[in-house]
């Protein structure tokens, strides 16, 4: 922005400017009243305000979930969600457009990865949200469509801005980034991000089960993975949250919880359940809340704490890649 500024005739302070008023919201250059009209008459020769299209828009009856379906400028399609919590409003984010991971029980990858979102792709989710639904976003999570340490360059950035006092202003305990795994993503992150919350999805409890549902337990196993997460432990003095979904006859037997709990015990670590939000298209089924109930109380009698999740948006296209994949036929899809 500084060099912008400076080819156009202007000194680079400008770009401070310019910086501030974007991230306040505005959707055009003429808004940002504090600048010379000449320097605005030529910044819109060169520049334009970017937003993200609405495809698509749903709102839970039940909980006032909204779900968002935005199209970039190419054309691909990325879903975003906005959850309403006592404590403020939180919106999930995409990272990219489809996912080259392959967890079996999951959406966001049915047709592979298309490409790695833009920062600004990722942080225009976060204030199209906030403009066309009235509200103050207060938490963002990085857990959409995509995996945020394959694109990590970028989801540093985003962060970046979200948390610049010139940017979003938003405090670093209240971003949280999920990864299924990749370890020198969360090695790297614990080095760059200490204050910012870091989520595994975990998913099952012993190397072949994990295997069969999460091909990145191919590269790394349960054992380099639990390594990696001490080590950042250790750096931030921040727990963990381990996200687990229960499926139905994959991961939800008395076995996998006992080894859950023995895997767990002594780590600075939190089990966030899930009763899996079904997807059609993998033909996997919840184990229900009632199960999760049951692996929340063992767990916690084994000195793991845990909790179960909220179940939000159960009657809209809740789970990650669903919307887009009814919706949306993006380039190369």
């Amino acid at each position: 922005m500084k060099e912008l500024c400076v080819e156009l005739g202007e000194k680079p302070f400008r770009a401070k400017q310019i910086f501030s008023w974007l991230y306040k919201g505005i959707q055009d250059i003429d808004e940002m009243k504090n600048l010379p009209s000449g320097f605005l008459a030529r910044l819109k020769e060169h520049a334009e305000v970017g937003m993200l299209r609405v495809l698509a828009h749903q709102q839970s009856a039940q909980d006032g979930t909204e779900k968002y379906l935005f199209e970039l400028e190419d054309g691909n399609a990325v879903e975003s969600v906005l959850m309403v919590y006592d404590y403020g409003n939180t919106v999930c984010v995409s990272t990219q457009a489809g996912c080259r991971m392959g967890c079996s029980f999951c959406a966001s990858g049915l047709n592979g990865l298309v490409r790695d979102l833009t920062a600004g792709e990722i942080v225009s989710q976060i204030l199209d949200i906030a403009r066309n639904s009235l509200v103050r976003v207060s938490h963002v999570v990085f857990m959409g469509t995509g995996e945020p340490f394959d694109n990590y360059e970028n989801i540093s950035k985003a962060i970046g801005i979200l948390t610049d006092h010139e940017g979003l202003g938003m405090s670093m305990r209240n971003i949280t980034v999920s990864t299924c795994g990749i370890v020198p993503g969360i090695r790297k992150f614990g080095d760059d991000f200490p204050q910012v919350n870091l989520a595994i999805s975990l998913h099952a409890s012993n190397d072949d089960r994990r295997r069969e549902i999460m091909p990145v337990a191919k590269r790394w196993s349960i054992k380099d993975l639990m390594v990696a997460c001490d080590e950042y432990t250790d750096k931030t003095n921040r727990r963990v949250t381990f996200e687990y979904a229960l499926i139905a006859g994959e991961n939800d037997s008395d076995k996998d919880m006992k080894e859950l709990a023995g895997l767990l015990r002594g780590h600075l670590s939190h089990v966030n359940l899930i009763p899996l939000n079904e997807v059609s298209e993998t033909g996997m089924k919840s184990a229900g809340r009632a199960r999760a109930k049951e692996f929340k109380s063992y767990l916690e009698s084994h000195g793991v704490p845990a909790s179960v999740r909220r179940e939000l948006g159960s009657d809209i296209d809740g789970a990650c890649g669903q919307l887009r994949n009814k919706v949306a036929t993006a380039p190369g899809e």
